[in-house]
C-alpha cells in the first residue's frame, strides 16, 4: 500500500476532524434537499448527539426530523423512537400521515430527562431518541454522545436557544428559528457544515 493510499484511508476515519472539511460518516438524509446540502455529510449522523435550540418549543423542530423518523420504523426489523418529556402529546395521525410507525414510538414522562435519554441511547433499543430538557451541564451532554455510541443510536436534545451561550459535546448543534413557510437553520457547531443560514421550506 503506497503512503498517498494510507493517507487518504486515514483522512477518511469518522473520529478525525481537518476543521471545516469533515471525514466522511454514515448519515441518513433529513428528507429536505437544502438541509441535506448544508449539513456535514449529507444528513443526519446515523448515531451521535445532535443538540437542536428553539427559541421555544413547536417552532418547527419535529417537521425537520419527521422524514428520518418515517425512514427509521419503516426498516426491518425496526427499533423504537423514545420521546422523552416531550413539552406536547405527539399527535398520532399526524404521525401516520407521513409514516412514522406508530407501534414503533415509545412516549416516556419524566422528571429526569437526562437519565432517561442516557438509558434509551445506550440500550442499543432505540434507532432513535428525542428528549426536551431545561437545562444540562456539558457532562451530562457528554454522557449522552457517549451512549449513542454504546447503542449505534441517533439522539436529538431540544433545549432553549439561551443554550447557545454554553459549551456542548455534542456532534452537531444547530438553531432553528421560524420563518414564513418554514424555518431558518444555522449552524452552531459542525465537522464541515455551511457557514450561511439554511432556508427551510415546510
Amino acid at each position: 500500500m503506497s503512503v498517498n493510499s494510507r493517507l487518504a484511508r486515514l483522512l477518511e476515519h469518522p473520529a478525525l476532524w481537518r476543521g471545516r472539511n469533515a471525514a466522511r460518516v454514515p448519515t441518513w438524509s433529513t428528507g429536505y434537499p437544502m438541509l441535506d446540502a448544508g449539513l456535514p455529510g449529507g444528513g443526519w449522523p446515523r448515531a451521535g448527539l445532535v443538540e437542536i435550540l428553539t427559541p421555544q418549543p413547536g417552532v418547527g423542530e419535529l417537521h425537520l426530523l419527521i422524514p428520518t423518523l418515517a425512514r427509521l420504523t419503516g426498516l426491518a426489523p425496526a427499533r423504537w423512537v423514545a420521546w422523552i418529556a416531550p413539552p406536547f402529546e405527539p399527535y398520532a395521525p399526524a404521525l401516520a400521515a407521513h409514516d412514522v410507525a406508530l407501534d414503533r414510538q415509545l412516549v416516556v414522562r419524566t422528571r429526569v430527562p437526562l437519565w432517561a435519554m442516557e438509558q434509551a441511547l445506550g440500550s442499543g433499543a432505540c434507532e432513535a431518541a428525542l428528549a426536551w430538557v431545561q437545562a444540562a451541564r456539558p457532562r451530562d451532554l457528554r454522557r449522552l454522545q457517549l451512549a449513542t455510541g454504546r447503542g449505534r443510536t441517533l439522539g436529538f436534545v431540544f433545549r432553549s436557544l439561551a443554550a447557545a451561550r454554553e459549551a456542548s459535546p455534542a456532534e452537531l448543534r444547530l438553531s432553528i428559528a421560524p420563518r414564513a413557510g418554514g424555518v431558518e437553520v444555522a449552524l452552531l457547531k459542525s465537522r464541515g457544515g455551511s457557514r450561511e443560514r439554511i432556508a427551510v421550506a415546510i
